[in-house]
Protein backbone atom coordinates (compact mmCIF):
# COMPACT_ATOMS: atom_id res chain seq x y z
CA UNK A 1 0.00 0.00 0.00
CA UNK A 2 1.35 3.51 -1.13
CA UNK A 3 0.75 6.15 1.02
CA UNK A 4 -1.46 8.55 -0.32
CA UNK A 5 0.01 12.07 -1.02
CA UNK A 6 -2.72 13.96 -1.60
CA UNK A 7 -4.48 13.27 1.53
CA UNK A 8 -1.26 13.86 3.38
CA UNK A 9 -0.20 17.34 1.52
CA UNK A 10 -4.15 17.51 2.78
CA UNK A 11 -3.29 17.39 5.74
CA UNK A 12 -0.65 19.94 5.95
CA UNK A 13 -2.04 22.63 4.41
CA UNK A 14 -5.00 22.07 6.65
CA UNK A 15 -2.82 22.95 9.81
CA UNK A 16 -1.01 25.85 8.28
CA UNK A 17 -4.12 27.45 6.68
CA UNK A 18 -2.86 30.49 8.53
CA UNK A 19 0.41 30.68 6.58
CA UNK A 20 2.60 30.46 9.75
CA UNK A 21 5.21 28.27 9.76
CA UNK A 22 4.58 24.16 10.90
CA UNK A 23 6.84 21.18 11.63
CA UNK A 24 5.65 17.95 10.66
CA UNK A 25 6.51 14.56 12.36
CA UNK A 26 7.25 11.87 9.89
CA UNK A 27 8.20 9.03 12.26
CA UNK A 28 8.74 5.21 11.89
CA UNK A 29 11.27 2.44 12.33
CA UNK A 30 14.36 1.95 10.62
CA UNK A 31 13.69 1.04 7.27
CA UNK A 32 9.82 2.30 7.31
CA UNK A 33 10.58 4.37 4.63
CA UNK A 34 10.31 7.79 6.32
CA UNK A 35 13.35 9.55 4.40
CA UNK A 36 11.64 7.87 1.00
CA UNK A 37 8.12 9.79 1.94
CA UNK A 38 9.49 13.02 3.38
CA UNK A 39 11.32 13.86 0.23
CA UNK A 40 7.78 12.63 -1.72
CA UNK A 41 5.87 15.29 0.07
CA UNK A 42 8.33 17.90 -0.24
CA UNK A 43 8.35 17.95 -3.52
CA UNK A 44 4.29 17.07 -3.74
CA UNK A 45 4.09 20.13 -1.86
CA UNK A 46 6.21 22.08 -4.14
CA UNK A 47 9.67 21.88 -3.08
CA UNK A 48 11.83 24.78 -1.80
CA UNK A 49 10.32 27.07 -4.07
CA UNK A 50 6.89 26.44 -2.11
CA UNK A 51 8.25 27.46 1.22
CA UNK A 52 8.96 23.34 2.13
CA UNK A 53 12.31 21.84 3.97
CA UNK A 54 13.19 18.53 5.15
CA UNK A 55 15.32 18.50 8.90
CA UNK A 56 16.29 14.33 9.21
CA UNK A 57 16.77 13.33 12.95
CA UNK A 58 19.80 11.71 11.58
CA UNK A 59 21.49 14.76 11.63
CA UNK A 60 21.43 14.96 15.78
CA UNK A 61 23.51 11.67 16.15
CA UNK A 62 26.41 11.45 18.67
CA UNK A 63 29.91 11.83 16.89
CA UNK A 64 31.23 8.40 17.19
CA UNK A 65 33.92 9.63 19.82
CA UNK A 66 31.53 10.26 21.97
CA UNK A 67 29.53 6.84 21.90
CA UNK A 68 33.16 5.07 21.79
CA UNK A 69 33.53 6.58 24.93
CA UNK A 70 30.22 5.69 26.50
CA UNK A 71 30.39 2.29 25.53
CA UNK A 72 27.48 3.02 22.76
CA UNK A 73 29.17 2.60 19.61
CA UNK A 74 27.52 -0.84 18.83
CA UNK A 75 24.16 0.85 19.57
CA UNK A 76 24.29 3.16 17.42
CA UNK A 77 20.84 4.53 16.19
CA UNK A 78 19.25 3.61 19.38
CA UNK A 79 17.56 6.35 21.49
CA UNK A 80 20.39 7.10 23.77
CA UNK A 81 22.56 7.48 21.03
CA UNK A 82 21.14 10.99 20.15
CA UNK A 83 21.69 14.49 20.81
CA UNK A 84 18.20 14.66 21.93
CA UNK A 85 18.87 18.36 23.73
CA UNK A 86 19.73 19.70 20.60
CA UNK A 87 17.45 18.18 18.37
CA UNK A 88 14.80 20.37 21.14
CA UNK A 89 16.68 23.63 20.72
CA UNK A 90 16.77 23.24 17.19
CA UNK A 91 13.26 22.80 16.93
CA UNK A 92 12.21 25.49 18.95
CA UNK A 93 14.89 27.93 16.98
CA UNK A 94 12.51 26.72 14.04
CA UNK A 95 9.53 27.78 16.23
CA UNK A 96 10.14 30.48 17.81
CA UNK A 97 13.13 32.29 15.12
CA UNK A 98 11.04 32.74 12.42
CA UNK A 99 12.79 35.81 11.22
CA UNK A 100 16.00 34.72 10.44
CA UNK A 101 18.27 31.52 9.09
CA UNK A 102 18.17 28.55 11.24
CA UNK A 103 21.09 26.44 10.47
CA UNK A 104 20.83 22.38 11.06
CA UNK A 105 23.12 19.23 10.80
CA UNK A 106 22.98 16.74 8.55
CA UNK A 107 24.27 13.18 8.76
CA UNK A 108 26.72 11.61 6.18
CA UNK A 109 26.51 8.07 6.26
CA UNK A 110 29.19 7.36 3.49
CA UNK A 111 31.58 8.93 7.00
CA UNK A 112 29.10 8.00 9.55
CA UNK A 113 29.55 11.62 10.83
CA UNK A 114 27.16 14.46 11.20
CA UNK A 115 27.99 17.65 9.42
CA UNK A 116 27.23 20.79 11.29
CA UNK A 117 25.03 24.04 9.93
CA UNK A 118 24.59 21.62 6.53
CA UNK A 119 21.27 22.87 5.74
CA UNK A 120 19.72 26.54 6.14
CA UNK A 121 16.05 26.82 7.06
CA UNK A 122 15.41 30.28 5.98
CA UNK A 123 12.42 32.60 7.11
CA UNK A 124 10.49 31.93 3.82
CA UNK A 125 10.49 28.00 4.73
CA UNK A 126 6.82 27.89 6.32
CA UNK A 127 6.27 23.98 6.36
CA UNK A 128 9.61 21.47 7.87
CA UNK A 129 9.22 18.04 7.60
CA UNK A 130 11.18 16.59 10.69
CA UNK A 131 11.58 13.16 9.83
CA UNK A 132 12.97 10.53 12.39
CA UNK A 133 12.59 7.11 14.63
CA UNK A 134 11.99 8.57 18.04
CA UNK A 135 10.35 11.71 17.07
CA UNK A 136 6.97 10.46 19.39
CA UNK A 137 9.07 7.87 21.81
CA UNK A 138 6.96 7.73 24.99
CA UNK A 139 10.13 7.64 27.04
CA UNK A 140 12.52 10.52 28.20
CA UNK A 141 14.02 12.68 27.06
CA UNK A 142 12.26 12.23 23.95
CA UNK A 143 8.45 12.91 25.40
CA UNK A 144 9.71 16.76 25.37
CA UNK A 145 9.83 16.92 21.97
CA UNK A 146 5.81 16.43 21.20
CA UNK A 147 4.24 19.19 21.83
CA UNK A 148 6.41 20.64 19.27
CA UNK A 149 4.62 19.41 16.84
CA UNK A 150 1.49 20.74 15.05
CA UNK A 151 1.53 17.43 12.90
CA UNK A 152 2.65 13.83 13.10
CA UNK A 153 2.71 10.85 10.64
CA UNK A 154 3.36 7.57 11.57
CA UNK A 155 4.74 5.16 9.07
CA UNK A 156 3.23 1.10 10.29
CA UNK A 157 5.20 -1.63 8.33
CA UNK A 158 5.13 -4.83 9.33
CA UNK A 159 8.38 -6.04 11.44
CA UNK A 160 9.46 -9.03 8.89
CA UNK A 161 9.01 -6.18 6.16
CA UNK A 162 11.25 -4.31 8.12
CA UNK A 163 13.73 -7.13 8.57
CA UNK A 164 14.11 -8.00 4.98
CA UNK A 165 14.96 -4.18 3.87
CA UNK A 166 17.39 -3.72 6.81
CA UNK A 167 19.34 -6.95 5.73
CA UNK A 168 19.31 -5.84 2.18
CA UNK A 169 20.11 -2.27 3.07
CA UNK A 170 23.43 -3.30 5.03
CA UNK A 171 23.70 -5.52 1.66
CA UNK A 172 23.65 -2.43 -0.20
CA UNK A 173 26.67 -1.15 1.74
CA UNK A 174 28.60 -4.50 0.74
CA UNK A 175 28.62 -6.61 3.41
CA UNK A 176 27.95 -9.90 3.09
CA UNK A 177 24.73 -12.00 3.89
CA UNK A 178 25.36 -13.23 7.82
CA UNK A 179 26.94 -9.81 8.28
CA UNK A 180 24.09 -7.85 6.89
CA UNK A 181 22.05 -10.40 8.94
CA UNK A 182 23.64 -10.13 12.03
CA UNK A 183 24.05 -6.31 11.87
CA UNK A 184 20.10 -6.00 11.31
CA UNK A 185 19.24 -8.67 14.42
CA UNK A 186 21.77 -7.29 17.21
CA UNK A 187 20.92 -3.59 16.83
CA UNK A 188 18.24 -2.41 14.34
CA UNK A 189 15.54 -4.55 14.70
CA UNK A 190 15.52 -3.88 18.53
CA UNK A 191 15.69 -0.36 17.54
CA UNK A 192 12.62 -1.13 15.22
CA UNK A 193 10.82 -2.77 17.86
CA UNK A 194 11.62 0.46 20.60
CA UNK A 195 9.26 2.28 17.51
CA UNK A 196 6.80 0.01 17.10
CA UNK A 197 6.14 -0.47 20.87
CA UNK A 198 7.00 3.28 22.45
CA UNK A 199 5.36 5.31 20.04
CA UNK A 200 2.63 7.52 21.02
CA UNK A 201 -0.67 8.12 19.50
CA UNK A 202 0.32 10.21 15.80
CA UNK A 203 -2.37 12.20 14.12
CA UNK A 204 -1.76 10.12 10.99
CA UNK A 205 -1.14 6.38 10.22
CA UNK A 206 0.41 5.20 7.36
CA UNK A 207 -0.35 1.38 6.72
CA UNK A 208 2.36 0.18 4.09
CA UNK A 209 3.67 -3.32 3.33
CA UNK A 210 5.95 -2.51 0.17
Amino acid sequence: MTPDLDHLAEAIRARHADGGRILVAIVGAPASGKSALSDRLYHHLGGDKAGAAVVPMDGFHFDNGILEERGLLARKGAPETFDVGGLKRTLLALRDTQDEDVYVPLFDRNLEISRGSARAITPRHKIILVEGNYLLLDQAPWTQLHHLFDLSIYLEVPEETLRERLIDRWRGYGFDDTTATHKTTSNDLPNAQTVIHGTGIADIRVMTCS
